[in-house]
């Protein structure tokens, strides 16, 4: 923290406490005078609302001082006045790396016996699940949802299509390293309009949603010389390079003409970040074969 957000803090905290002991002490002394605890203080409202003189008990009044004074204390004892770092040498980092410390000692080896397991045994393994279920909603369910199910854009890990495949090397890779998809756009490259429009039933024609006829040669023709280097000339696609496969009824955008379109004038670009620092070899195996379980249900 540099020199003047310190004496900032500092300054202001210990104003502040000066303040609220002076604050206390006088709102003590107010009150009227010479008026025994039981008597009227001569305040009339109504014509017969009549103030007693009847103050707080002082053990209350002793409650706020002790809170100060305990605030105090925790001042001294712990960081809160600028770079002032207490007297008992606490940080929140290192509480931080302590109760990780206790974390991986009580529960790495839980790990380790799960991850040396067959990983067709340990997608099985009702222990194991229950314990993949656990990191999948810490790590995944913000963009694959707690049912696991997706959303536009995010795969859906319940069904049998994998874009970047589903042994277990490829599910621990995309965990641990992360995945960045990218298609650029192709309307220039088409084009026209009407280029564009027939690249899009020729697409919707490879999973039956329109049928395909004689006016889509141009863009089979388009597709094979400019679209099959990823998605392969038939469209099934290619897990090493993410590109999804179109022949099925799976669709991560939307399999509408509107979509479409856009998918192909503007293109794509989908990223999964890197888990791997956070979750390491043990727990990315383990949370890979939970993925792959929920596809076998």
């Amino acid at each position: 923290m540099p020199a003047f957000w310190h004496w900032f803090v500092a300054a202001g905290t210990i104003v502040f406490i000066i303040w609220c002991v002076w604050l206390v002490s006088w709102s003590a002394k107010q009150g009227p005078q010479n008026v025994a605890d039981e008597d009227l203080v001569g305040h009339k409202w109504d014509g017969d609302l009549e103030e007693w003189n009847n103050p707080a008990p002082k053990w209350w009044l002793y409650l706020y001082f002790i809170t100060i004074a305990w605030g105090v204390g925790f001042l001294i004892a712990y960081p809160g006045v600028g770079n002032f770092e207490g007297m008992l040498g606490w940080s929140q980092e290192d509480q931080y790396e302590a109760e990780m410390q206790a974390a991986a000692e009580r529960y790495e080896p839980i790990y380790e016996t799960f991850a040396a397991m067959d990983f067709g045994e340990l997608a099985m393994h009702p222990d194991a699940n229950k314990l993949g279920a656990s990191l999948y909603a810490s790590y995944c369910t913000t963009c694959h949802g707690s049912d696991a199910r997706g959303a536009t854009g995010y795969p859906n890990l319940t069904d049998s299509d994998w874009q970047w495949g589903s042994s277990e090397a490829q599910i621990v890779t995309t965990i641990t390293n992360g995945r960045n998809a990218v298609m650029t756009p192709w309307a220039q490259v088409l084009g026209s309009d009407e280029a564009v429009d027939n690249m899009v039933r020729y697409v919707q024609s490879l999973s039956g949603i329109v049928e395909a006829d004689d006016g889509l040669a141009g863009a089979e023709t388009q597709f094979k010389t400019f679209c099959a280097a990823c998605h392969m000339p038939t469209g099934t696609g290619n897990p090493m390079l993410g590109a999804p496969n179109l022949t099925d009824d799976v669709w991560l955008y939307g399999s509408s003409d509107e979509v479409i379109r856009e998918t192909i004038e503007k293109g794509r670009n989908g990223m999964m970040p890197a888990h791997g620092e956070l979750l390491g070899d043990n727990r990315s195996k383990i949370l890979a074969a939970y993925v792959y379980s929920l596809s076998q249900q």
